[in-house]
C-alpha cells in the first residue's frame, strides 16, 4: 500500500485555553477524519502562555497522537512560534494557520486540491472583506499596503493571511532566513515559487479575544517597512539634502541684505522655528537610522529565534 502524503499543520497559540478544544474539534471533524488521502500532524505552539494552554496541549497529545505541542520558555511572539512550527514539520505539505478559527479549516481540502491539480507551490488566503474589524484598523492596514508597495521591492496582496499551504520546497526555503526579527508576510512573497490565491470574507474569532492592540499592529507595521525596504533612510538623506539646500539660499539671502541694508537685529521666533525644526528633523533622522542599526545589532548577537521548554516531538 503507498505511502499517504503527510500534511503537517503548524499552528501558534498564545492564552489561548478556550479556543483551543474548539479548534481541535473542528478540525477532527471538517480536516482529519475527511481527508483519508492524507496523513496529518497537529503543531501546536505554546508562546508562553499564562492561562491552562499548556495543560490542554498535554491532554490533546495524550489523546491523540496526531497531536504534536511545542512549548516556549516564554513568550517569543507568533512569528518565534511560526518559525518553531516550520521547523519541526515532518510533512510534504506544511500549512500554517490560526486557532482562533478566522482561517477556516475547510479551505485546507480545497489546497489540498489546488496543490495537486495545479502547476503551483503555495496555496495563500487573503481576507476580501475585514467586516467585523473597527474601521480605523481597517484604514491603517490599508494605509500600510498601499505604502509598503511603494517603497518596497517585494510585492505585498492587500488582505494577506499568514494561512496557506506550502509544498516541502517552499518550507524550506522560509526556513533558509535566519532572521531574528521576522516578518513573515513579507518572507512568504520575498522567497517567490509559484502562489495561488484563494480569497474568503472575513470570519470573527470563535471564542476568546484578539492578542493583537492597536499599538501591536503599528509595531509589526514597522517591522515589515524596515525589514523589506531602505526607503525611510532614502527619504531622510533627501530631505536632508532639501534642508541643506534651504539653508544654503536663505545663507545667501541674509548676506546679500546685510551687504545692501545692513544687518538690522532679526526676530527670534523665526530663528527659534527653523533651530527647532532642524533639531527635530535631526532626531527623527537618527531614529530612523536607529531602528536599522538595532536589528543589525540584534541579527549579529545570534541569540535564538526561541527557547524550548517542553515537547513531545521526537527529535
Amino acid at each position: 500500500m503507498p505511502k499517504k502524503p503527510l500534511v503537517s499543520v503548524v499552528c501558534p497559540c498564545y492564552n489561548e485555553e478556550l479556543m483551543l478544544p474548539l479548534y481541535y474539534e473542528t478540525m477532527r471533524e471538517r480536516v482529519l477524519t475527511r481527508l483519508t488521502d492524507y496523513d496529518f500532524e497537529l503543531i501546536l505552539i505554546n508562546d508562553g502562555s499564562k492561562d491552562q494552554t499548556l495543560k490542554i496541549l498535554r491532554e490533546l497529545a495524550k489523546a491523540d497522537e496526531r497531536v504534536k505541542y511545542i512549548s516556549f520558555s516564554r513568550n517569543f511572539g507568533k512569528e518565534a512560534a511560526m518559525y518553531a512550527g516550520l521547523q519541526h514539520a515532518k510533512g510534504d505539505f506544511v500549512c500554517v494557520m490560526d486557532c482562533d478559527l478566522q482561517d477556516p479549516p475547510e479551505l485546507i481540502e480545497e489546497m489540498l486540491a489546488k496543490l495537486s491539480a495545479e502547476d503551483c507551490d503555495c496555496v495563500a488566503t487573503r481576507r476580501v472583506t475585514r467586516k467585523g474589524e473597527p474601521k480605523i484598523r481597517s484604514a491603517f492596514a490599508r494605509a500600510f499596503y498601499r505604502i509598503i508597495n511603494r517603497i518596497s521591492d517585494t510585492e505585498f496582496v492587500d488582505g494577506a493571511r499568514d494561512f496557506r499551504m506550502m509544498r516541502r520546497c517552499v518550507a524550506d526555503a522560509v526556513l533558509s532566513l535566519g532572521e531574528y526579527h521576522r516578518f513573515s508576510k513579507g518572507i512568504f512573497m520575498w522567497v517567490g515559487f509559484d502562489t495561488v490565491w484563494l480569497e474568503y470574507e472575513n470570519v470573527e474569532r470563535a471564542a476568546g479575544e484578539t492578542k493583537w492592540s492597536f499599538w501591536k499592529l503599528m509595531c509589526y507595521a514597522i517591522e515589515g517597512i524596515v525589514s523589506f525596504s531602505t526607503a525611510p533612510l532614502q527619504l531622510a538623506t533627501a530631505v536632508g539634502g532639501v534642508v541643506s539646500a534651504m539653508a544654503l539660499v536663505y545663507m545667501l539671502i541674509r548676506v546679500f541684505i546685510a551687504l545692501i541694508w545692513g544687518n538690522p537685529v532679526a526676530g527670534y521666533p523665526s530663528l527659534l522655528s527653523i533651530m527647532l525644526f532642524l533639531g527635530g528633523f535631526v532626531l527623527l533622522a537618527l531614529g530612523i537610522i536607529g531602528e536599522y542599526v538595532a536589528r543589525t545589532y540584534m541579527q549579529v548577537k545570534r541569540r535564538p529565534i526561541y527557547i524550548q521548554k517542553e515537547s513531545n516531538i521526537q527529535s
